[in-house]
């Protein structure tokens, strides 16, 4: 019986060891979501035959006097949003039910170059639309630490799997807190880069101005693994960065100077979780960090703001999804009769083919964007969003004497009861303390810093904008001086 590893560097020593073979790993990973994955649902397809092609090469290669590189023999979940090259990607929607990547995503073609092992794709709100994961088409996914509760969303399948021993890393996707809030709820590290370090070349787009691939793992070291690995310009997406040309902060051998901005620590946040996370920010005093309360006004705009532009990003990207050139068309028997329009067929196919949340955000997206309200309302956002974007560029300004990083909690509260929140204005209110980092296209980190009866809760770390590096830095010191790793 294979004990799994801890983190990817941990499983890469006994892979050179050769205390276990990568498919020897890959079989016991794949075994254990066979047995519990009815249980949790964090899985939705296996990618198993290409899962043991690829750890068989890595054992080749070990076999042969080779070197593996860090992230080779990896055992990595997907989340099903984003392609994998002949194998089903559904965005957890009915409409895509049956849908077959013809190509893998840019950042699939890296792990892949890497050596990591794709062991399978998981489950998620439909097109990332929320922050339980009881969007899907195909069911609630359960978390491992209570399943009656959520497991946080949308990326809730990539963090269960590896809370729960399902793989040793994950993709997902992040648009205003989809892999941060997750990893909160279930106790792992969860990291978004910089909007525009990672390629969403391949991703299913949600919102396209805020989407952002990155990591959940179980480590922050893993997490900087993956990201090194991911990171990168590609022609394939204009609004990739070259990120060599950006210099590098560190905060080695100096003294931290973080902010603790006194609006995420307002109304709203469970006593527990706030105690926690200002325990967190005490571990960050005893090494001598300066800390500093400031206050970022337009923070009470942020989640409104985010509610604006998103349906209306979701809007303009989900009118491809018609029945007609790919997806899913309702039944034949089930047409309209004749002389009924193309229209009658559009709107029929989308009423079956999308849930009751997408539906929502079309709407309010399509509303926004009509003839004598985009200027009211879509404009009007795009503005406050630049002023969110310019009040963390002054407080990280480093000619200013500015800050290394912000902390803050990641959610309001531990993770909630499956169906406790049926008023979808309650259920957005789960990303208010990430969402203004994505307007404003920072790099965020959800961390481990303790348990409220017994539930997993993350301390947040943001950082200036394209300084991932530094953020990460900063992360991995806190992993160090905390006891927050307890899974």
């Amino acid at each position: 019986m294979i004990k799994f590893p801890n983190s990817i560097a941990g499983a890469h020593k006994s892979l050179i060891k050769k205390e276990f073979s990568c498919s020897e790993l890959t079989r016991a990973y794949l075994d254990k979501i066979k047995k519990e994955n009815d249980g949790l649902n964090d899985f939705l397809h296996l990618t198993e035959k290409l899962a043991l092609e690829q750890a068989k090469k890595v054992d080749d290669k070990i076999a042969g006097g080779e070197k593996i590189g860090q992230l080779e023999g990896t055992p990595m979940a997907i989340k099903d949003n984003i392609l994998v090259e002949g194998h089903k990607t559904t965005a957890g929607s009915k409409i895509l039910e049956n849908y077959t990547a013809p190509y893998d995503a840019t950042v699939i073609e890296k792990l892949k170059k890497a050596g990591a092992v794709m062991i399978g794709k998981t489950n998620l709100d439909e097109f990332a639309m929320g922050a339980s994961t009881e969007n899907s088409a195909f069911g609630s996914t359960k978390n491992p630490f209570d399943i009656s509760r959520v497991p946080g969303g949308s990326s809730g399948g990539s963090a269960v799997a590896v809370a729960a021993n399902h793989c040793l890393a994950a993709l997902g996707s992040d648009t205003g807190g989809s892999i941060r809030q997750p990893a909160s709820f279930c106790g792992v590290v969860g990291f978004k880069p910089s909007y525009g370090m990672v390629s969403r070349h391949g991703l299913i787009a949600m919102a396209s101005s805020l989407d952002q691939i990155g990591a959940l793992t179980k480590t922050v070291e893993d997490a900087q693994l993956i990201f090194n690995v991911i990171k990168g310009q590609d022609s394939l997406d204009s609004t990739t960065i070259d990120n060599t040309k950006y210099k590098i902060r560190s905060v080695r051998n100096k003294n931290l100077k973080i902010g603790i901005p006194k609006e995420y620590f307002g109304k709203g946040i469970d006593i527990k979780v706030k105690e926690l996370v200002e325990q967190a920010i005490k571990n960050f005093e005893k090494i001598g960090a300066k800390i500093k309360e400031i206050s970022l006004l337009h923070t009470e705009y942020a989640l409104a703001v985010y509610y604006i532009i998103v349906p209306a990003e979701v809007s303009a990207n989900l009118a491809r999804y018609d029945g007609i050139k790919y997806g899913y068309s309702y039944p034949a028997g089930d047409r309209p009769k004749s002389g009924a329009s193309l229209l009658d067929l559009y709107l029929k196919t989308r009423a079956q083919g999308f849930g009751d949340e997408v539906r929502r955000r079309i709407i309010l997206g399509t509303h926004v964007l009509s003839m004598g309200y985009y200027e009211a309302y879509y404009g009007k956002a795009q503005k406050v969003r630049a002023l969110i974007e310019k009040e963390f560029a002054k407080v990280f300004n480093p000619s200013a004497d500015g800050l290394d990083v912000l902390l803050a909690p990641t959610a309001p509260t531990a993770a909630f009861k499956i169906g406790e929140k049926k008023d979808p204005l309650s259920m957005y209110l789960s990303d208010i303390y990430t969402v203004p980092a994505s307007l404003a296209g920072l790099p965020a980190i959800s961390i481990p810093c303790g348990t409220v009866d017994n539930l997993p809760v993350g301390l947040q770390i943001i950082g200036p904008q394209f300084q991932d590096d530094l953020l990460l830095e900063v992360a991995e010191k806190y992993e160090h001086i905390s006891n927050s790793r307890y899974i």
